[in-house]
């Protein structure tokens, strides 16, 4: 049973663990992927994009909190080199990232112990992956509230489409009307020409008499 097991120990005590997971963060740093088991890539999942937050320019912007994000990062690296690159080049290119530095891609099985193995590669630096998707703009819990607005815009623009709509047709049926009133007049005058013709008939029937 697996009861309250959050933590895999990778069948390791912890000095090993922390010091293979410190090596392999390194590695991923410098390598930018690196292929292990899936096992292994998940809890190197965990232990190096709390890092690579504390490396973002966001988290640095006064020289005590760099100072000190960089002291608590090389507690876990235990490499000046791995801490330089990720406070330079990483922290630049993951910069408009809210979070999931890194993409787990499963190889299949290893032949000799048929155990599942991964890539783990830090995401912004695939450039084959990401050539033909455009940049996100960067999203927070905070525009939430704009989204709401926009929203709450649209139903009004609505009706006032509507309104226009509405505004707009008398006037299309206004010439329908000037029409059936030309049409009728004929009608009208049709009655007209009858009494004069019967005017006429009736001078005649009398000269006649």
């Amino acid at each position: 049973m697996r009861h309250g097991k959050k933590i895999n120990h990778l069948g390791r005590k912890t000095a090993h663990r922390s010091a293979m997971l410190a090596n392999m963060a390194c590695s991923l740093i410098e390598h930018k992927r690196i292929n292990t088991t899936v096992a292994k890539a998940k809890a190197l999942k965990q232990f190096i994009e709390p890092l690579i937050t504390k490396s973002k320019a966001e988290n640095n912007k006064s020289l005590e909190k760099g100072t000190h994000n960089r002291r608590i990062v090389f507690r876990n690296l235990r490499d000046k080199y791995a801490v330089s690159e990720l406070f330079s080049t990483v922290a630049e290119k993951v910069g408009d990232r809210p979070g999931g530095y890194t993409r787990i891609i499963k190889l299949g099985n290893r032949l000799g112990d048929n155990a599942d193995m991964a890539m783990i590669e830090l995401v912004d630096f695939n450039e084959i992956y990401n050539a033909g998707k455009p940049k996100k703009k960067k999203s927070t819990r905070r525009s939430r509230s704009s989204k709401k607005a926009e929203a709450a815009a649209a139903p009004t623009e609505a009706v006032q489409e509507t309104e226009t709509v509405e505004a707009e047709a008398p006037k299309a049926e206004a010439p329908k009307a000037e029409k059936e009133t030309k049409t009728e007049k004929p009608k009208a005058e049709a009655p007209k020409e009858d009494k004069a013709k019967d005017a006429e008939e009736t001078k005649t029937d009398d000269s006649k008499e």
